[in-house]
């Protein structure tokens, strides 16, 4: 079983600084991303494996929940949301998926 490689991206303080680092090492991740491709660690997204996912993605409805959030926490998720271009309860989401994952990681780490 192959390994994939470990591609570490630091943690940014402002999004100006991250698009910074992604410019000037545009070349490194291009050719990490050209080597995965050809090696079949990542492969590309056609349109046809897209509208396949999506149509998948339909069948199995997300299960609906209530929580009883502090109005604060809205409204701080709703204004970080907004300056990320995002409707509030998606954004809600990611927070909450990127979190149990990281969470996960630090337990089995």
């Amino acid at each position: 079983m192959k390994i994939p490689n470990q591609r570490i991206v630091p943690k940014f303080p402002t999004e100006a600084e991250e698009a910074e680092w992604w410019y000037k090492n545009r070349e490194v991740h291009g050719k990490l991303l050209l080597a995965a491709v050809k090696s079949g660690e990542a492969q590309i997204l056609t349109k046809e494996k897209l509208l396949a996912r999506i149509e998948a993605s339909k069948k199995q409805p997300a299960p609906v929940v209530a929580l009883r959030i502090p109005h604060a926490d809205l409204a701080l998720a709703r204004k970080q949301a907004e300056q990320k271009g995002l409707p509030y309860q998606t954004y809600i989401k990611s927070l909450l998926h990127e979190t149990l994952v990281e969470r996960e990681k630090r337990k089995a780490g």
